[in-house]
């Protein structure tokens, strides 16, 4: 819980150990004093540590001090990486084609920094080869060691094998590279439009000037003849 310092008037000390806008030590000085400081320079005084004895307080503009350190929080909210755990099934007889698509899935996730639970589903006589299971999420984890590492090695869970990959890449620095990417096909666009419209017009002003060069062409034909 965020507790609001005690500022000017609402000071109830005698004295207190005054630090200057620029962090100066200035000493201990009465509160009159400190107050009145304040006043002259158009700024606060904000108690800053009211356990120490005397209490610190320090001259600044407060208002400007919490709007900064709330656009300080707000930005390091924004920048905080959420790594989400994602998961995907897998029977341990996949077939080949099955494999690939749940594989692009774990590759996906990877890639933009999440953690993927792996979970192989036993049914049946299958329970008794956990073998299958265990061989499966090794050739998985070798498929997408580019991406990701393997956070929890296979373990039986019940009927299930539970393994967790997790990404080389920071969720953070994926978002950005995926912003980068976006920007720069957007660019492309953008450019490409630019060029295609430039064409046109060169292609409009070949046309008109060809439209205004033929009367002068087949009034110099008439004029040979």
């Amino acid at each position: 819980m965020s507790v609001e310092p005690r500022i000017n008037d609402r000071i109830r000390v005698p004295e207190v150990r005054l630090v200057g806008p620029n962090g100066e030590q200035v000493g201990i000085v009465r509160i009159e004093d400190a107050l009145r400081l304040a006043a002259e320079a158009e700024l606060d005084l904000v108690e800053v540590a009211p356990t120490a004895r005397p209490p610190v307080a320090r001259l600044m503009d407060y208002g400007k001090h919490k709007y900064e350190s709330a656009m300080k929080a707000r930005e390091a909210r924004k920048n905080q990486s959420h790594v989400l755990i994602k998961e995907q099934k897998l029977r341990p007889k996949i077939d080949n084609h099955d494999y690939e698509t749940k594989k692009r899935n774990v590759e996906r996730f990877l890639a933009d920094g999440d953690k993927v639970k792996v979970t192989i589903m036993f049914r049946g006589r299958e329970q008794s080869r956990p073998e299958l299971g265990f061989r499966l999420l090794q050739r998985l984890a070798e498929d997408v060691d580019e991406l990701g590492f393997v956070e929890s090695a296979p373990k039986q869970d019940g009927r299930n094998m539970v393994m967790v990959l997790g990404p080389h890449k920071k969720k953070s620095d994926a978002k950005a590279e995926r912003q980068a990417a976006k920007a720069e096909r957007q660019a492309k666009r953008e450019a490409d439009a630019e060029a295609e419209k430039a064409e046109r017009a060169a292609n409009r002003a070949a046309a008109e000037k060809e439209r205004a060069e033929k009367p002068a062409r087949g009034q110099a034909a008439e004029n040979e003849e």
